[in-house]
């Protein structure tokens, strides 16, 4: 059998890390925290205390060190426990639905775990652990991907993570894990004849799930998009003033010690990006996804590096983890997308998201540096010859 050993483990880990990454991400972490600290002492809104930032910071170097730990190891080791960290995961999304389950206030699913002492969000972590298990599934099947039954079973094992979120009501995560799963899939090389027949079969699904999955708030958050000024006390309330901090903002923004700032809910969370337009104008918002951009770009570079499916099918699950979540999260803001409650990676509060994120980043790092050569993007394997 093929062993995966690199060829530069005696090189220090230092110069195997992705550093660009790891500095992207850490600078995106480290802006959070001021903004976090900021919200707080600017008194902008009331449901942010100190607590936050703290968290927000102390999350931030647990995931460092979590993500160097992870970028340490061959995620092919990593892969081999599966069966301990599996039922892991899936025992902590089983909680959710007992009475150590809870939503926050103004959202209507219930995804989090309350422990007393701590408060976590399992499908972050089962994201993580999703992301392991379906490139291992995927190198296994192989060149196989495009066979019936081969496919059936790796949808049959994608759609167990979209259906436990979906019963959660989290359908923004929901969609991240369907996200993961078209881009796993074709990285691994399926046919887009599949593509194809998923478009031609996408009337009925929208059908099917306007109307046996979502509820009347999710088809009203939908109906005020098409038509705007409908509701503006109610269900357009929260993005209206988002979209008025944005504007607020206008080219380079209020600064962080401004005496007046637009409140918005949850502008610490799933609409930081309002409080970083009104903070930082135009440009700085610019700034932030170009920044955010970078970081998507530099996992897809460092795809290309990995020398084998399951290192490839691994960085674009992150990647499509990070464009779905940003995505989603600005066009949110800008009122493009209804509001679904999804974060934006690496800057909204949430000391799971953030080390989960980490984590993910650790196993990116880990496909690029556990391999025996690094390729560029556009490496020619003919013209290397």
């Amino acid at each position: 059998m093929k062993r995966f050993d690199s060829s530069d483990d005696r090189q220090s880990l230092f110069r195997r890390l992705d550093v660009p990454l790891l500095l992207l991400i850490t600078v995106c972490s480290f802006t959070s925290v001021i903004l976090l600290r900021t919200l707080w002492v600017q008194k902008i809104t009331d449901e942010v205390d100190a607590n936050d930032w703290i968290v927000q910071l102390i999350s931030m170097l647990i995931g460092i060190a979590g993500c160097l730990v992870v970028a340490s190891i061959d995620y092919h080791k990593l892969a081999r426990f599966w069966f301990l960290y599996v039922p892991a995961a899936l025992g902590l999304v089983a909680l959710t639905f007992t009475s150590l389950g809870y939503g926050r206030e103004g959202a209507d699913d219930v995804n989090w775990i309350d422990f007393g002492f701590v408060q976590i969000q399992p499908s972050e972590i089962l994201k993580l652990v999703f992301l392991i298990t379906f490139s291992l599934h995927i190198s296994k099947a192989a060149d196989k991907v495009n066979q019936p039954l081969h496919l059936l079973l790796l949808l049959i094992h994608a759609a167990i993570p979209v259906g436990i979120v979906s019963a959660q009501g989290d359908y923004g995560t929901a969609i991240i894990f369907a996200s993961m799963t078209v881009f796993m899939l074709f990285t691994a090389g399926l046919s887009l004849w599949y593509l194809l027949g998923g478009i031609a079969l996408m009337p009925l699904m929208i059908w099917f799930v306007w109307t046996h999955v979502f509820g009347s708030i999710h088809r009203g958050r939908i109906r005020v998009l098409m038509n705007p000024g409908t509701d503006p006390l109610g269900l357009e309330y929260q993005q209206d003033l988002g979209i008025s901090a944005m504007r607020a903002g206008r080219l380079f923004g209020k600064g962080l010690n401004s005496s007046e700032y637009v409140s918005v809910p949850e502008m610490h969370n799933d609409f930081i990006f309002a409080f970083i337009g009104e903070a930082f104008g135009f440009v700085g918002a610019v700034l932030v996804i170009l920044l955010l951009a970078l970081i998507c770009l530099r996992i897809f570079s460092d795809s290309h590096a990995a020398k084998d499916t399951m290192g490839r099918t691994i960085c674009m699950g992150v990647f499509a983890i990070l464009f779905t979540h940003d995505l989603m999260n600005i066009g949110m803001v800008l009122k493009v997308m209804p509001v679904i409650g999804v974060p934006l990676p690496f800057f909204s509060a949430g000391g799971t998201a953030v080390v989960s994120m980490y984590l993910c980043i650790g196993l990116v790092i880990s496909a690029y540096s556990h391999n025996r050569k690094k390729y560029r993007v556009f490496y020619d394997a003919e013209a290397e010859r």
